[in-house]
């Protein structure tokens, strides 16, 4: 399973996926949502705890199957199913070493993502190494474990706040007159491979009705911000990338500035794999947030 090839099967906003001639590989694994309610739901984040964000609003789990990725026979795009695999080495060595990381990792990323999908710039803007080991993975704003509520990173709401946040008042409505299209992505990479627990879901967001996301307000040290949980409904498509490799990364989409049909908002969150041997290591992964700019 380590030495699966990547197949490229489209180019700009279309991403390549892995393929074998294997069984299909499905599961059927629980994943965590939120329980609507009348009230707002709103939760303090891991920057005011320092550890596991505490919750104002009740929860539920549901089985779902999780389709594998790697047989399914989709060759996932950003605009349709709002996610894609991608090889992309990287010469950092330790991911844990902040200096690294702003130096080598930051350009590499932008880089990648400026080639890849044409944009005109690239800004990386936040980091998040996160483990299933007992402590987390370690961060300036506090340990980390795998997020397992389904989410989205942004909504209507704070998308375009996070890109007034990011590039500045000024610099974001120059963009906005120029009529540039934003797009807020995630690439999210497993520190070692082959990841065995906690691996990452991701829906089809053309699966995911507009009633399904719940907004939520995240309450930073600093400021409020908004994120999307997601209510279960039994039509959502489920994916994972099993075994996923070091030098492959989950392009995640969570905010379009277009509104005109194609994905915007991408839930995701952690689950267990049922088949991961009994010693399996800890899921060790980074993923840095970015914003992409298309003229």
């Amino acid at each position: 399973m380590e030495d699966e090839a990547i197949v490229g099967l489209n180019a700009g906003m279309n991403g390549p996926v892995a393929a074998d001639a294997g069984r299909v590989r499905d599961v059927r694994a629980s994943l965590t949502f939120i329980r609507p309610s009348a009230v707002k739901p709103v939760f303090e984040s891991a920057a005011c705890t320092g550890g596991a964000p505490r919750l104002f609003f009740a929860t539920e789990d549901h089985t779902v199957t999780i389709h594998d990725l790697r047989r399914a026979g989709l060759a996932p795009a950003l605009d349709r199913e709002g996610f894609e695999l991608r090889s992309c080495a990287s010469q950092v060595v330790d991911f844990y070493d902040d200096a690294t990381i702003t130096r080598v990792y930051y350009p590499e990323i932008e880089s990648f993502l400026t080639e890849r999908l044409g944009a005109c710039r690239v800004v990386v803007f936040d980091v998040t190494r996160r483990s299933d080991a007992e402590s987390g993975a370690s961060n300036a704003d506090g340990a980390r474990q795998p997020a397992r509520r389904v989410h989205v990173d942004y909504t209507q709401k704070s998308g375009p706040q996070r890109v007034r946040d990011v590039l500045g008042a000024g610099e974001a409505e120059r963009f906005a007159r120029a009529g540039a299209r934003i797009v807020q992505l995630n690439v999210w990479r497993p520190i070692h491979g082959p990841v065995l627990r906690s691996p990452l879901a991701v829906a089809d967001a053309g699966s995911i009705r507009p009633e399904s996301l719940v907004a939520t307000d995240q309450i930073f040290p600093d400021r409020v911000g908004e994120i999307y949980h997601v209510a279960y409904d039994s039509r959502q498509r489920w994916y994972y990338v099993p075994r996923m490799r070091s030098d492959e990364v989950l392009l995640i989409k969570g905010w379009d500035s277009l509104d005109d049909g194609r994905a915007r908002f991408t839930p995701h969150g952690a689950f267990t794999w049922a088949l991961a041997p009994p010693d399996a290591p800890p899921r060790e992964s980074i993923e840095v947030r970015t914003l992409a700019v298309f003229a």
